[in-house]
């Protein structure tokens, strides 16, 4: 499979009419059973040169990114990491939690001239973040969304490490929350954790015992299950977000909020 390298397509036209602080976001963790949804935020120096090696941190391995991550703080302008956690998610579901966990990564920024995310329009992000441009596959094709990618990716990966050292039972430090074989036998032996998404389909289909369930069907047919799913929550450019507004300081955002940057400070 030929890998795609990311560019600066997206970035040059905005640097060239005046607009230096460019923020390429992206997030981490919509597909898990467990664990907060993480977003990152960087802006680089305008007419840099890419940082060899950095694209989707999907494509990446584990050692690739922690390699590259310090390298992409030392070089970026400024760099902003945001979560929403297990609560959040199973408040407002997994796509108004992921773009919360976008507007806290971009308000860490210290101010931005222009957004660039990947993904489709998102309804009312304007008005959050001023204005903004959605790249289907933009964590692959544009290169400060692909630097954002490795930093979400390597930040709650550490995040679930240490969540591990508190519930070893569950592997997360290898799986990262996503459902494999692993963790799925683990929550049929050991039950949920506060830090599963208990509001999940899923997971009320396996703790009721149901073998047939989504965890069980062939990969093919959950990952239609999961796009239908997805597509379900997603809403249009009408739907309503009041509901995703910055949740009370409580002490679980406060702990998440630790947890996000003890991660973010370690790389480097």
């Amino acid at each position: 499979m030929t890998l795609i390298v990311p560019t600066l397509r997206w970035e040059r036209p905005l640097w060239r009419d005046g607009a230096a602080r460019i923020a390429g976001v992206d997030e981490v963790g919509v597909a898990p059973t467990s664990g907060a949804v993480v977003a990152a935020a960087v802006i680089m120096p305008p007419n840099c040169h890419r940082i060899d090696g950095v694209r989707d941190s999907k494509t990446m391995t584990a050692i690739q990114r922690e390699r590259l991550a310090p390298v992409i703080r030392r070089r970026a302008v400024a760099v902003g990491v945001g979560a929403a956690s297990v609560a959040d998610i199973d408040r407002l579901n997994i796509y108004h939690a992921t773009h919360l966990a976008m507007r806290r990564a971009i308000g860490r920024l210290g101010g931005h001239d222009h957004v660039l995310v990947d993904g489709l329009r998102i309804a009312e992000f304007e008005a959050a973040v001023g204005p903004y441009t959605a790249i289907v596959d933009g964590d692959a094709r544009v290169y400060s969304i692909a630097c954002a990618s490795v930093v979400a990716k390597v930040v709650r990966d550490r995040m679930m490490a240490k969540l591990a050292t508190r519930y070893p039972e569950y592997g997360w430090e290898r799986n990262q929350g996503y459902a494999t074989r692993e963790h799925r036998d683990a929550i049929r032996e050991h039950g949920l954790t506060p830090h599963h998404r208990s509001s999940w389909q899923a997971l009320q289909t396996l703790m009721a015992g149901d073998q047939l369930g989504l965890f069980d069907e062939p990969p093919a047919v959950a990952a239609e299950r999961s796009a239908d799913a997805v597509g379900a929550v997603a809403g249009g450019p009408d739907d309503d977000v009041a509901h995703a507004s910055e949740p009370p300081v409580t002490p679980d955002v406060m702990e998440l909020g630790r947890g996000v940057e003890q991660a973010f400070a370690e790389i480097g």
